[in-house]
């Protein structure tokens, strides 16, 4: 009631201009001029989110530039240097943040959502959101190996029995090798950090605690050694182990200043506390007589819910990594670098789809629909079924009264993606539609019935879907076309799915919706000017082209709402390749301000399918942009070749890859099987077989290997088909676009003329 009465807009400017500042009421009402009006302006998770980002980044304004003689993470020391190509001015930035190297690896269990990550340089983040773990080394001449500091390192992501990142620093006769892993035994969470250190006799390893991680500082308040077992205790939670005695312990507080400037100190103290939250330990271990040392860090952990969920997931299953990958497709070409990305990429998808499916171990370790939907299709194209299952029977309870699947408000492409993953998962797996999801399909379908503007407005907008925020990275709130497309592609699958349950009735409602829906965006695009469309297809009607116009090729891939060659899509994607690529990849200025790997393979897509050769070079790129240890983040730096936006192994851009490499192999059009587009012709002329499966399609499962015999190259199809086959048509670089017959015998095919 005291809301309604009060003048509050009054008072607000009247104590703006007391106090000489802006009033905050007029300026917002400015920046939304920057955009179509909207239902919802700034969704309030990504205020939430962004806030929480910046808060720790006032807090390292604070901490880092006044004590450049700590030794910080590898991004700050990269991005504080002068000297570097990484260096950001920091003048007028009211918050330091990681803009230059956001890469980082999760090491973690098939079955547990617990992501310990470690960045370029070695540095352990054991818990998420936490403090650190750094590994030093001392020669006995007073040489220090900090590699943090160092311009090179060696780090590998290894796919073995258990997922470990190996990092091997070196600098002259000095030497550390840490390789990291977790294991899950009878639901319980163990990280294991082996260290090997070597140098001349006389040198010593340093463990150390940080009050820091790859985002910046996090606190430590106390932390204290219990000699008897060995072990660190920090902030009287969390105990690391080690396999041997220290010779000495060494503590430090913000006043007293970094603990490394103490290593040549000889003491073994009982532990610290902090008021400012800023401690530091060091853990010294002598080599004695010999040149090396072995030492092994434990730490127990305990499972962080998924952001946005009221619990935590169930116990962590006790799964193997064979078990989890048993029936997978597999790669095998000569080239080992897109075949370890490929690998790389698949594990990625399994460790960030243990309950609900996550795009990133750290940053991104929340749920959005768009996210899930891509990275869950992904799963279901290599035939992890059931992952993508437990995703899916959570979809119902994210799902609003009103019909709406909210993952953050003024996103109005999560119905569509929802509506059409249901769909492909039934098309992929044969399964039949679960009847306990009907009811969440029909109230999905009514509201993007319900959700579009009125069609009687005669403005550009009119039957399109309201503006919105949409993907962040296509800008300010509009009418964005790529919500519509998948708002057609939802309404299309609502409209099968009926079919499926035998609802004729519905069915025919759904699919006159979506027929009529998908007149009224082809007809709003036809009617942007030509000088501002080049006729191509901008972001929104009310859009010149722009980087934003990436979002419309989702009419081609995945949707294939427009047949191969589409002449309106060919020149989007053109304008983008002409306009908006950096260094043979596309750079998003919207946001991101990176080059995105996921988008550029989106272009890649598109070009595959329009059978341009070019696509090549974009997968060859793609794979360029790959950390040493196979990820991808969110954006690239153009000069670091660090992230710049996102998480630091982003689950979106391993989907793209493992569905870019499938669609070379194997991809589907509406009533044909399209094989061996995409595949590289210097593979060809390997001796090796390739192969790739068994791909999961819409007919049932395939495996295609493409051999040599006699000088000849056959291919050979297994498949184990549901129903009728497709048509199989080859389209081989270097060889004539062919029928394949469905049989068992392999196919010879037959060279180009030259």
């Amino acid at each position: 009631m005291l809301k309604r009465w009060l003048p509050w807009n009054y008072l607000i400017k009247f104590a703006a201009r007391r106090y000489g500042v802006m009033d905050p009421l007029t300026l917002m009402a400015r920046l939304r001029r920057f955009s179509q009006p909207s239902e919802v302006q700034e969704p309030i998770e990504l205020l939430r989110a962004g806030i929480l980002f910046h808060a720790r980044g006032l807090v390292n304004t604070r901490a880092i530039q006044h004590n450049l003689d700590w030794v910080w993470p590898f991004w700050v020391e990269k991005q504080f240097d002068p000297k570097d190509p990484s260096f950001i001015p920091r003048a007028f930035s009211f918050s330091h943040v990681n803009l230059t190297h956001r890469n980082w690896t999760a090491v973690g269990c098939p079955g547990s959502a617990s992501y310990p990550i470690v960045d370029p340089r070695g540095l352990l983040t054991p818990i998420y959101d936490g403090w650190s773990l750094d590994a030093w080394l001392v020669a006995e001449d007073g040489r220090t190996l900090f590699p943090s500091r160092l311009t090179e390192v060696d780090q590998e992501w290894l796919l073995e029995d258990h997922l470990a990142v190996a990092t091997r620093c070196r600098m002259q006769d000095l030497e550390i090798y840490g390789e990291v892993r977790q294991e899950c035994r009878e639901g319980e969470l163990e990280l294991f950090w082996q260290l090997q250190g070597q140098g001349p006799p006389g040198s010593r390893l340093v463990v150390s605690l940080r009050p820091y991680n790859p985002e910046g500082v996090q606190f430590v308040e106390t932390a204290a050694f219990e000699a008897e077992r060995n072990t660190l205790v920090i902030d009287d939670e969390s105990r690391v182990q080690f396999s041997r005695s220290p010779e000495s312990v060494l503590f430090a507080n913000y006043e007293q200043g970094d603990v490394c400037q103490r290593l040549n100190e000889a003491a073994r103290e009982s532990g610290i506390s902090c008021d400012v939250g800023m401690a530091t330990a060091a853990l010294v271990f002598p080599f004695e007589a010999a040149e090396s040392l072995d030492l092994e860090v434990r730490l127990g952990l305990v499972e962080a819910p998924v952001e946005g969920r009221k619990k935590k997931s169930a116990q962590p299953m006790t799964i193997s990594w064979a078990q989890a990958l048993n029936g997978t497709a597999r790669l095998e070409i000569p080239d080992q670098r897109i075949r370890f990305l490929y690998d790389a990429a698949v594990r990625s998808l399994i460790l960030l789809s243990v309950d609900d499916v996550v795009p990133g171990p750290y940053t991104y370790k929340r749920f959005w629909f768009r996210d899930a939907c891509l990275m869950m299709h992904a799963l279901l194209c290599v035939g992890l079924e059931e992952r993508a299952l437990r995703c899916l029977n959570n979809f119902p309870g994210r799902q609003k009264r009103s019909g709406y699947f909210l993952s953050q408000e003024g996103e109005w492409d999560s119905n569509g993606q929802v509506l059409w993953i249901i769909e492909r998962f039934l098309q992929l797996t044969g399964r039949d539609l679960p009847a306990a999801w009907l009811k969440s399909i029909w109230k999905g379908a009514e509201w993007i019935r319900r959700k579009r503007l009125p069609k009687d407005s005669k403005k550009p907008h009119a039957g399109l879907l309201p503006p919105g925020f949409s993907a962040e990275h296509f800008g300010p709130n509009d009418y964005y076309y790529w919500d519509d497309f998948w708002g057609v592609a939802g309404l299309q699958a609502a409209a099968r799915l009926a079919e499926k349950a035998g609802e004729t009735a519905r069915a025919e409602t759904y699919a006159s919706a979506a027929g009529e829906f998908a007149e009224t965006v082809w007809k709003s695009i036809a009617e942007i000017p030509s000088s501002r469309s080049r006729q191509a297809i901008p972001a929104s009607p009310y859009r010149r082209l722009d980087a934003g116009a990436i979002g419309c090729l989702v009419a081609d891939y995945p949707l294939q709402l427009v047949g191969a060659e589409d002449e309106r899509i060919a020149k989007t994607a053109a304008f983008l390749q002409e306009n908006c690529f950096l260094n043979g990849a596309f750079f998003q200025d919207m946001i991101h301000s990176g080059i995105n790997p996921y988008l550029t393979l989106a272009v890649g897509q598109t070009l595959l399918r329009n059978g341009d050769p070019a696509f090549a070079d974009i997968v060859k790129r793609v794979a360029e942009l790959a950390s040493p240890t196979g990820q991808w983040p969110e954006a690239v730096h153009p000069f670091s070749g660090g992230g710049c936006m996102g998480d630091g192994q982003h689950g979106w851009a391993a989907a793209e890859w493992v569905m870019m490499v499938r669609n070379m192999f194997v991809r589907e059009e509406e009533d044909r099987l399209v094989l061996g587009s995409g595949v590289f012709p210097e593979w060809l002329e390997s001796r090796e077989t390739l192969s790739f499966g068994p791909a999961p399609t819409k007919w049932g499962p395939v495996t295609l290997r493409l051999l040599k015999s006699e000088g000849d190259l056959l291919l050979e199809l297994d498949a184990d088909w549901r129903g009728e086959p497709p048509e199989l048509e080859a389209r081989l670089p270097g060889y004539r676009r062919q029928r394949v017959e469905v049989n068992s015998e392999p196919h010879r095919l037959v060279a180009e003329e030259s």
